[in-house]
């Protein structure tokens, strides 16, 4: 495996990891909670498909076969996506979804932090503007685990449920592979056993606050991030994400 595609690879993973649970995220606009939760939700999806964007159009720079942003985006199927399976997971109730979050803000905030320091200066550059905004989506989450979590029987005992079912998919953020070992040789990309040691500490701390028990590590689910392999829930994810571009792909918006 060269360098270059690598690189493609590796940032194909983070931006879709974004564009994914972007998606997810916005599902809950106009059924949040509240105005003002529905606002943050929204937003935060927004972020991620922001970042999304910015990542998969350096994809296509580095891939240099004449594809942009919105062609990995809307063009793509669904072996080819790389993100892991926990951001396409359904959006479930309104504590499942911010379990989820949290579990994955926790993960890319110090991620995103460590791929500041990263020798490519485009990666880096996205990662500087990343964490200003993932530092509040993880701020943002952590309060409501510990919110629903240290609240009322019915709420503590939800977001436990909900720990308890994601649980198993939050090992493959942290694997590692040719691609990983790749990047990380020429000084590009991370190192996630130091990721993980940060992820696991925010999230001892949190759920300590939050009164809820971290479920035992066990068998993890996989097959995604490194070979495309999904849950059946990506499949109806991408025939929303890409009916219109597939549908008229001439199209000028």
């Amino acid at each position: 495996m060269t360098t270059q595609e690598a690189l493609f690879k590796y940032t194909l993973r983070i931006g879709d990891n974004d564009l994914i649970l972007g998606h997810r995220l916005a599902e809950w606009c106009s059924y949040g909670p509240t105005l003002e939760e529905d606002l943050a939700l929204t937003n935060i999806a927004l972020d991620l498909t922001g970042e999304a964007q910015a990542l998969l159009q350096y994809a296509a720079e580095v891939e240099g076969k004449g594809r942009s942003a919105d062609d990995l985006a809307y063009k793509r199927p669904e072996r080819q996506f790389y993100n892991s399976i926990i951001t396409e997971l359904p959006k479930g109730d309104f504590g499942y979804s911010i379990v989820r979050q949290f579990l994955f803000d926790a993960y890319e905030l110090p991620f995103f932090q460590m791929l500041t320091k990263s020798k490519d200066e485009t990666l880096s550059a996205i990662a500087h503007k990343a964490v200003k905004e993932v530092k509040y989506h993880l701020r943002h989450s952590a309060n409501w685990v510990i919110r629903l979590g240290d609240g009322t029987e019915e709420s503590h005992n939800r977001v436990q449920k909900s720990l308890n079912d994601l649980w198993e998919y939050t090992g493959e953020l942290f694997e590692m592979d040719e691609v990983d070992e790749t990047v990380l040789k020429e000084g590009i990309g991370v190192d996630l056993t130091l990721v993980k040691a940060e992820w696991d500490e925010t999230v001892n701390k949190v759920l300590a606050e939050a009164t809820l028990t971290r479920p035992e590590d066990g068998w993890m689910q996989t097959g995604a991030k490194r070979e495309g392999i999904h849950s059946e829930y990506l499949g109806y994810i991408l025939t929303d994400m890409q009916y219109l571009p597939r549908a008229y792909p001439d199209a000028q918006w």
